[in-house]
């Protein structure tokens, strides 16, 4: 178990102190995803990149031999319009400088980790980076694996580690923590009624509700 694992508040996600790093959200990876429904994964992703523009965390873009594997998916692509994600060599992308110099330049210690797939891709990194120092989790709904049996292996593998699995409304939601914080929760509201399923439903119910006049009696 890591020597670093926070305890209480200090365990839990602020905006301030997060980066995220998306790994190879990219056609070739999905085409051999069996461990979620393709789509589950795309919103989740997708639900993440938003979120993470909303909070304003520091995203990095990465993918592997783009050439061959593809494009990354336009879902997250389009949140980050301005940003060329990186191509690497490395499979492990905590082998590569061009991402890690990022991530060292930041200053951030809590390094949340989404990608395809979990037991390559996600967890080469993680377990590196945790035995760098850094505070990390990994997004599980907005990665996959080749199978249900190695992503939920490779869950178990890094929370050896001492690396926190997490989902992206859990995020969300400790970067939000409060809603009283009003610069960001209408955002966030409307981030959960798109992408947060049947949640989403039930909050534009009551949205309904609430805004729909009553007649006097």
């Amino acid at each position: 178990m890591s020597k670093n694992l926070k305890r209480g508040l200090e365990a839990l996600l602020t905006p301030e102190n997060s980066i995220l790093v998306l790994i190879d959200h990219q056609p070739f990876q999905f085409t051999n995803l069996n461990s979620h429904e393709p789509t589950m994964v795309i919103n989740a992703v997708t639900g993440l990149s938003k979120a993470a523009k909303i909070f304003n965390v520091p995203t990095i873009l990465t993918t592997v031999i783009e050439e061959r594997g593809g494009l990354i998916i336009k879902q997250i692509q389009d949140v980050f319009p301005e940003q060329k994600p990186i191509n690497r060599t490395f499979i492990n992308t905590w082998q590569d400088p061009a991402v890690t110099d990022i991530v060292a330049a930041s200053g951030r210690k809590q390094l949340i980790i989404a990608g395809l797939w979990t037991e390559v891709c996600v967890a080469m990194p993680a377990i590196q980076a945790a035995a760098e120092g850094y505070d990390v989790f990994v997004v599980t709904d907005a990665s996959g694996s080749v199978s249900k049996e190695a992503h939920d292996m490779a869950i178990r593998r890094m929370v050896a580690h001492g690396i926190t699995p997490i989902n992206w409304l859990a995020v969300t939601s400790e970067w939000q923590r409060d809603w009283a914080r009003v610069e960001t929760a209408g955002l966030a509201s409307g981030l959960m009624m798109e992408h947060a399923g049947a949640s989403g439903i039930a909050y534009a119910w009551e949205v309904q509700l609430l805004n729909t006049p009553v007649e006097a009696q």
